[in-house]
């Protein structure tokens, strides 16, 4: 197959970039022609960003010339907004291509797309109906706020007519999704997968010698119950991540025993997850997918998560906790921490859940499925996979 895909990236890099290029790497690896055309946020300026979210985008020309030059089956977008919008799914499907938009989070409805505000998810937002965005200055500024709440207001009917198939990263956004006005039948969950090679032979969880919370530190993440959590159970927390609501979180720290790491790269995160006896992820806007819980369990750590979003559906019996209980959070990494033979089980249940719902050879079947295709015998390109990859 010949597959263009489209992403905006965001001005911070996060979990959808991964996955773009992921997707991009499985396609070739398995003989697909793949391009990537990329626009970036950071490097537009805000009036630009407003103009091409009330337009429906800017310049589909470039994405209709690249179906018809590589002689594209299907062209996957990802973040379309705001320099793609649906003109580019129009024009995409003018040159001869089907069309995928793959829905990472809640961009299509909310203008934040985390669709969480004042402590709380939040989805006023929902339909056609964006004023709530306005009426609160979601995007902090009321004349963003604005032209963000015209731009999906007017984008979004567009933008679904102009989809031949979506694909939601989880049960739980699904759901969320189609309760905002996404209709029941058009989206497939198709979860994240691991690289073959991310997954560990073994837990080796009872080894651990701290708890881990990883990501961009912000509010709505929850580090700061992870933090509560780890001091009222005496357990050592390493932090991994950078982000606006750092200070804060090393001002909640001080005088316990955590350590902040700072941004560090895929390989210098997968050690320090490797010595790790417990991953938390007390996020508190309904994640569907991060990569952080997909690749701890891959590891065969145990992992304690809040009960939002698409979270529960990554952890095996006994690690879902209300997101605010700081109680509970405390109360289950104190009983995890005490039972080191509990911890390699558990982690082994984790692994074992990872092999079943996000190798990729159980993505590259879904996502055959999802461009109409039947997949080639997977046998062929193994290579050795592990059992259940």
């Amino acid at each position: 197959m010949r597959v263009l895909l489209l992403h905006n990236r965001y001005r911070a890099a996060g979990g959808e970039e991964r996955a773009v290029a992921a997707i991009a790497a499985l396609l070739a690896a398995r003989g697909h022609t793949v391009e990537l055309i990329e626009r970036f946020s950071e490097q537009t300026s805000r009036r630009r960003a407003a103009q091409g979210l009330v337009l429906g985008g800017v310049q589909p020309g470039e994405v209709a010339a690249a179906v018809r030059r590589m002689r594209a089956d299907v062209v996957h977008a990802h973040n379309l907004h705001p320099l793609f919008g649906w003109r580019a799914l129009a024009a995409a499907r003018a040159a001869g291509a089907r069309t995928v938009v793959h829905l990472h989070n809640f961009r299509l409805f909310c203008a934040i797309a985390v669709a969480y505000r004042d402590g709380a998810p939040c989805f006023r937002c929902r339909g056609a109906s964006t004023i709530a965005g306005v009426r609160h200055r979601c995007r902090g500024s009321l004349a963003e706020s604005i032209a963000y709440a015209a731009g999906l207001h007017r984008q979004q009917p567009r933008l679904l007519a102009n989809a031949d198939r979506l694909v939601v990263v989880s049960e739980a956004t699904g759901a969320r999704l189609r309760d905002l006005g996404l209709a029941r039948d058009r989206a497939s969950v198709l979860v994240n997968f691991v690289p073959a090679g991310g997954f560990a032979k073994r837990s080796s969880a009872d080894r651990g010698t701290y708890a881990l919370a990883a990501g961009r530190l912000v509010e709505y993440k929850g580090f700061d119950t992870a933090i509560a959590a780890a001091r009222a159970a005496s357990v050592p927390l390493v932090v991994a991540g950078e982000g606006p609501d750092e200070a804060r979180l090393r001002s909640l720290a001080a005088g316990g025993e955590v350590r902040f790491t700072g941004w560090l790269a895929n390989d210098e995160l997968a050690a320090l997850r490797a010595g790790a006896g417990a991953v938390l992820v007390p996020s508190r806007w309904e994640e569907p997918c991060p990569y952080v819980m997909l690749d701890a369990i891959a590891a065969g750590v145990p992992v304690l998560a809040s009960d939002r979003g698409g979270l529960p559906e990554l952890v095996p019996r006994d690690g879902v906790l209300g997101a605010d209980d700081r109680d509970a959070w405390a109360s289950a990494l104190r009983e995890l921490w005490r039972a080191p033979a509990v911890r390699r089980e558990r982690g082994e249940e984790a692994l074992g859940l990872a092999r079943r719902v996000a190798s990729e050879e159980r993505y590259y079947e879904r996502l055959m499925e999802v461009y109409g295709r039947e997949a080639p015998d997977a046998s062929a390109h193994r290579g050795g996979l592990p059992d259940g990859c």
